[in-house]
């Protein structure tokens, strides 16, 4: 019988903090529980926002938390080649597009579009592509590309779907939502694959991850239990398997909203340096 195989994959693009220690701290417990494989992948795709310091301190928080880990740990800059690999194949198929608006072009054309109806957005908020290269000829999306101006590979989201027909995948977490889940991947839209300077994006990357590694729970926060459905149609599409999710509580700021790096959240090394112990971060999510 294969054993269970948990991840935890931060960004070392700012400090840890408590929703981060949530994460870490339930699928290593998990992990333990099931009698599996807990794995630490660093997810720094994002050349210009990582930091060596900051990917130590993940390092030197977990093992604070008391959180071992398997070596050695997957760094997604040294796999290019495996995203690229991937590309190349939905490229095959004929699923994946150019788009060459920059965000300002897309913010205009949302903006042009929302002065006759209401703009769809997907479950993050952000706009649905609103341009019209999938429209282009090949002839001038190869002209355009060889030109050398910035581009964003897409996915033709009504083709994969077209192709992959309806699929779902095991829920454990979000309460009502646990059971047999049915991805909704058209709530996307045409989703950013990869960009000239990065041949990869989260949702590529934490596919072709999950597959290498032989992930088999994948466990994280609720904030990206509609993720899912993208994921669901890569990993059909590429051939890859689907694992087990659990999504699962959030911890919220005093204003009800999620922990953030970005709203510089009170991270655990600052906690820590104050005095708390990894028992007292332990009650503070909730897993005391």
């Amino acid at each position: 019988m294969t054993r269970p195989v948990f991840r935890f994959a931060p960004s070392p693009n700012g400090y840890l903090h408590l929703g981060h220690a949530l994460s870490a701290l339930s699928n290593f417990d998990l992990a333990r529980a099931a009698g599996g494989r807990f794995l630490l992948r660093i997810e720094d795709i994002d050349a210009a926002r990582c930091r060596p310091d900051y990917e130590q301190a993940i390092y030197d928080d977990l093992a604070w938390l008391g959180i071992t880990w398997e070596e050695p740990v997957r760094r997604q800059s040294a796999h290019f080649d495996d995203y690229r690999a991937a590309l190349a194949r939905l490229d095959a198929l004929g699923l994946i597009y150019p788009s060459f608006e920059s965000r300002g072009e897309i913010a205009r054309l949302v903006a042009e579009r929302e002065t006759h109806a209401s703009w769809p957005r997907d479950p993050d908020g952000a706009p649905l592509y609103p341009g019209d290269a999938l429209s282009l000829a090949p002839a001038e999306r190869r002209r355009r590309m060889e030109t050398g101006v910035p581009y964003a590979l897409r996915l033709d989201m009504a083709a994969a779907i077209a192709r992959t027909g309806a699929l779902t995948w095991s829920e454990t977490g979000a309460d009502s939502k646990a059971g047999s889940v049915t991805a909704a991947p058209q709530m996307w839209g045409d989703v950013v694959l990869a960009r000239k300077e990065i041949p990869t994006s989260y949702h590529l990357a934490v596919v072709v991850d999950d597959a290498r590694q032989g992930v088999t729970h994948v466990v994280r926060g609720q904030d990206l239990f509609w993720s899912t459905s993208v994921h669901r149609v890569l990993q059909a599409l590429l051939g890859l398997p689907a694992p087990n999710y659990h999504h699962h509580r959030l911890i919220l700021d005093a204003e009800g909203k999620k922990l953030s790096k970005s709203t510089r959240a009170t991270a655990l090394r600052a906690l820590r340096e104050s005095g708390a112990t990894a028992a007292d971060i332990r009650r503070m999510v909730g897993l005391a």
